[in-house]
């Protein structure tokens, strides 16, 4: 097929498997960062029209393919794509490229928007602002909630984990990491089985219409010579992200002890990066929990303040975990100035959250051919999936109880610990408004920026002429 020439709609004409420019590529994945809104269903499908459609730089069953494989890894599915395509089009600076800008404008977004709320937080204005966002991310998540169950609660089977999910977190407060591995375990063994019941599988669609064959791509249908497995670079360049990732935890354990604030952000968060299968809305329950009750670093609200900054960003939702290390840092600075300490604590937690993305595709990636088709490995992502719907219910309820409540009471009994509103303690303004966002999103199919924008102004015109 070498002989085929691509036009690209900027004018560009290359024949498939002819180098992609690199300072072209860089470009691109600049473009990419700055329009990623909307999570990762919205992040994948902004890539899949720019890389596939629009460029033509990849055919849909390489990215279809590099797709899947991201999903079974922990982590932002879209930003670990951006690091494959970018690795597979230019290498290990191509993957190490496309990777950092997907995280960059967000970072420098939320990092700004933490300066603001610990600053002016307490106007009037800027309480409206998360006021109202409170209500938008709370149908947004409910939006989630139905897309992620409509995929993958396919049979009697996967409804069955999303429910043992939902309870285990829930009522027996059973963590989030054990959840996730017994739901891998129960669909690998399902999936070696031959069960159809564990067959069907996850993963963001990424449009209908013609297929664009990876033999009519820039990149040709070959696999590229850096692109085949080569065990030694793969073991070389993991051992450095790893020294990269582990070795500064080591140090501040070592150095300021296990108690440090910064010791503690930075195990704590290590940790999520090796579990947070399913993307961000299936482990901010989690995070809240153990920020807000176990360590301190946030009040309740203050967890869905982050991620209304997170969902009007671009970039991966999980960057909500860098507002929960800047506060947490910020309470608790030490020796140092708290701005300074916040500031840290928001380098600290991106760190060690996106340093182990890389290492995931640096690793896998070229290995990627041997797990087309397998079975069991296709039944523990349909089970894990599944268990993730049940868990973001119990996000839902968690936010819905902070956003709709001024105080809960706590219930025990039979084993089971709950948090249950104290009905006479709701509030109404924020009813109103998470029913009028609910509906948006349902009913009217009103776009995620809009619904966001709408709160935002509602709760600051709440909070400054009605209060």
């Amino acid at each position: 097929m070498a002989g085929i020439q691509t036009n690209s709609p900027a004018g560009e004409s290359y024949r498939p498997g002819v180098s992609i420019p690199f300072g072209e590529a860089v470009k691109v994945w600049a473009r990419i960062a700055a329009l990623s809104f909307g999570g990762p269903a919205g992040q994948i499908a902004l890539m899949h029209r720019i890389l596939v459609e629009e460029k033509r730089w990849i055919g849909e069953h390489r990215f279809l393919n590099a797709l899947n494989y991201c999903m079974l890894l922990p982590g932002p599915e879209a930003q670990q794509l951006a690091v494959y395509i970018g690795w597979l089009l230019h290498k290990t600076k191509g993957g190490l490229v496309a990777g950092l800008l997907f995280i960059l404008p967000g970072f420098v977004a939320i990092l700004a928007l933490s300066y603001v709320y610990v600053a002016l937080g307490h106007l009037d204005a800027i309480e409206g602002l998360f006021f109202g966002l409170k209500a938008a991310v709370l149908a947004i998540v409910l939006q989630a909630m139905a897309r992620i169950g409509k995929r993958a609660l396919k049979n009697r089977v996967m409804v069955g984990i999303a429910v043992a999910a939902f309870v285990a977190i829930f009522a027996f407060d059973i963590p989030f990491p054990i959840i996730i591995i017994a739901a891998g375990a129960i669909g690998y063994l399902g999936g070696r089985s031959g069960s159809p019941l564990f067959r069907v599988g996850g993963g963001h669609g990424s449009g209908k219409g013609p297929v664009f064959e990876d033999a009519n791509s820039l990149l040709g249908e070959a696999t590229p010579a850096h692109a085949q497995p080569n065990l030694k670079w793969s073991l070389s360049i993991s051992a450095t992200l790893l020294a990269l990732w582990l070795v500064p935890v080591l140090a501040l354990v070592v150095t300021l002890g296990p108690q440090n604030v910064f010791s503690q952000i930075a195990v704590f968060f290590s940790q999520m990066a090796v579990v947070t299968f399913g993307g961000a809305y299936a482990v901010l329950a989690y995070v809240a929990q153990e920020a807000v009750q176990n360590y301190g670093w946030l009040r309740p609200g203050e967890m869905l303040d982050g991620l209304g900054m997170a969902e009007t960003t671009p970039g991966p939702l999980i960057m909500v975990v860098q507002f929960v290390g800047f506060l947490g840092a910020f309470r608790d600075p030490g020796a140092l100035p708290p701005i300074v300490a916040a500031t840290l604590g928001a380098i600290l937690t991106t760190w060690v959250t996106f340093v182990p993305c890389f290492l995931w595709i640096f690793l896998g990636a070229p290995f990627i051919e041997q797990l087309r088709g397998n079975t069991a490995l296709t039944g523990a992502l349909s089970a894990v999936t599944a268990a993730v719907v049940g868990v973001i219910v119990n996000l839902a309820v968690w936010f819905a109880l902070h956003t709709l409540f001024a105080d809960l009471e706590i219930w025990r009994g039979l084993g089971v610990t709950l948090e249950l509103p104290a009905l006479n303690t709701v509030s109404v303004p924020a009813l109103i408004l998470t029913v009028a966002a609910v509906l948006a999103v349902f009913q009217f199919n009103v776009g995620t920026l809009w619904v966001l924008g709408a709160c935002a102004v509602a709760g600051v015109g709440w909070q400054m002429f009605a209060v």
